[in-house]
């Protein structure tokens, strides 16, 4: 059984810069890969980035290329979302996820989720 725990959500201005953390346990965290997602109020949970857990493979859903950047630190259990030039629309609870297969985008793949922090842009 694996537990996470996202941490560095607050409010910020457009175009501001924010870097999401995940601190996993009580599994062997260089064996999942990672993920992160972010549900909005009113809409579904969508994919934003992934971090594969053989390699150093990662994916981004269109919207943040070039501007989000994940990482992980296996050897601290840490997965990490820098995320710059933040956009109002971006305003969402993320999520932290951990999956058995390799580099997952979709939400059913992932078997453990943290409890979400809350990113808010204002305009």
């Amino acid at each position: 059984q694996v537990q996470l725990v996202e941490s560095g959500g607050g409010l910020v201005q457009a175009g501001a810069s924010l870097r999401l953390s995940c601190t996993a346990s009580g599994g062997t965290f260089s064996t999942y890969a990672m993920g992160w997602f972010r549900q909005a109020p009113g809409k579904e949970r969508e994919f934003v980035a992934a971090f594969s857990r053989v390699g150093n493979n990662t994916y981004y859903t269109d919207s943040v290329k070039g501007r989000f950047t994940i990482s992980r630190d296996n050897a601290k259990n840490m997965v990490y979302l820098q995320m710059n030039n933040l956009k109002p629309e971006e305003t969402a609870v993320y999520y932290c996820a951990a999956s058995r297969l390799v580099l997952p985008i979709m939400a059913y793949s992932y078997d453990y989720w943290g409890p979400g922090t809350q990113v808010t842009v204002s305009s």
